[in-house]
């Protein structure tokens, strides 16, 4: 790549940073370690807007890296309770309990050895590196992919073998490494706010006098993936089983999505054929007898709802059962109040199918 064009990018790009970049966010400028990195924990895989007050009630319950590696898991994932990618959570309470009890409280302080935590990958260590340290490690995420690809014209597919090496390099090459965290912060926000996948700021732009992208009518076919992510559909009923004022959950504990999260007794189905045909009203009751005695009375049952994952998409209904004995000791069940059930980490798509009119449990 010509040198002339890597200084011009990085010129503008930290121009418009200084007199233009107007984005605010509570962990920019930060300098301490520990919110640095539970900032980007939390921003993997979600938006700024929805992570920020994720960010502030985890500083608020666990303003240190101690009381975060001291806290239950459960704890935990109750308050990333919504946000989704729950690994994320398991991975950051691992690695807290890693530095506090393992290194004596001391985050690393390298690019490689921060690479090394559960949960931590090139861009995250790019990212704690040059803005806890102003190491010059160069951020490469889907923003950082797009503004380089548009500009540069590049189309290699960013996850290829030869794409992720080629920006990689590329973005090491436009850094700015004496002051890698203004720059990092820079190319992020500037690939947030004005070089957006869907109607990016092109006439605004301060890089569009050289963009190859542009001046190709190619903006929005930039950047080029060559894999397409495999969607799959699930279908589930949850029976909400009540017992003298207390209800059956049970946690999932298998390697699947929502995992070490609770839920209600469930069916499942892959195919929606069987799925609609199973919540016709007589297939339900003979279901019921699973669970409880062949005299539970349903009470109530919910409209379906969709929950939209990266690489499924879940279908749900539940269905409310008044259970006046149990048949049998069921297994891996807890029954907990309604008060207690507060107090427990569940999926979204849980609390959607709860807080309507047909059952309010949350």
């Amino acid at each position: 790549m010509l040198k002339n064009q890597t200084n011009y990018f990085q010129q503008k790009l930290l121009l418009w940073h200084k007199l233009e970049n107007k984005r605010e966010l509570p962990w920019k400028g930060e300098k301490d370690v520990y919110r640095i990195w539970l900032s980007e924990i939390i921003l993997q895989q979600t938006r700024a807007a929805q992570g920020w007050n994720y960010y502030e009630r985890f500083l608020q319950t666990y303003p240190t890296i101690e009381k975060l590696a001291k806290a239950p898991l459960e704890d935990v994932y109750k308050l990333w309770e919504g946000l989704g990618y729950y690994t994320r959570c398991r991975n950051l309470h691992a690695t807290a309990q890693k530095i506090v009890f393992e290194l004596k409280g001391e985050f690393p302080k390298t690019y490689d050895e921060i690479l090394k935590l559960k949960g931590i990958g090139p861009y995250t260590a790019a990212a704690i590196a040059s803005f806890a340290y102003n190491l010059p490690h160069a951020v490469v995420d889907g923003n950082v992919f797009r503004v380089l690809s548009r500009f540069f014209g590049e189309t290699t597919a960013t996850d290829s073998s030869a794409g992720k090496k080629l920006f990689e390099q590329l973005a090491n090459d436009c850094i700015d490494k004496s002051n890698a965290a203004v720059y990092n912060q820079a190319i992020m926000d500037f690939g947030a706010t004005i070089c957006k996948p869907d109607n990016p700021l092109c006439n605004s732009c301060a890089l569009n006098k050289k963009c190859v992208a542009l001046k190709k009518e190619m903006v929005m076919h930039l950047p080029v993936k060559e894999k397409q992510l495999k969607q799959r559909s699930r279908w589930f009923v949850f029976f909400v089983l009540e017992y003298k004022g207390r209800f059956a959950v049970q946690q999932r504990t298998e390697k699947d999505v929502w995992q070490n999260l609770y839920q209600f007794p469930a069916m499942e189905f892959h195919i929606e054929k069987e799925w609609k045909t199973f919540l016709k009203l007589k297939n339900i009751l003979q279901a019921q007898t699973l669970f409880t005695s062949a005299a539970a009375k349903q009470t109530a049952i919910t409209k379906p709802v969709v929950q939209k994952l990266s690489h499924q998409t879940i279908h749900a209904v539940a269905v409310l059962v008044k259970v006046p004995a149990l048949k049998k000791q069921m297994k891996q069940v807890q029954w907990k109040t309604k008060a207690e059930l507060k107090q427990l980490p569940f999926p979204k798509i849980m609390h959607q199918l709860m807080q309507g009119k047909v059952m309010e449990l949350f």
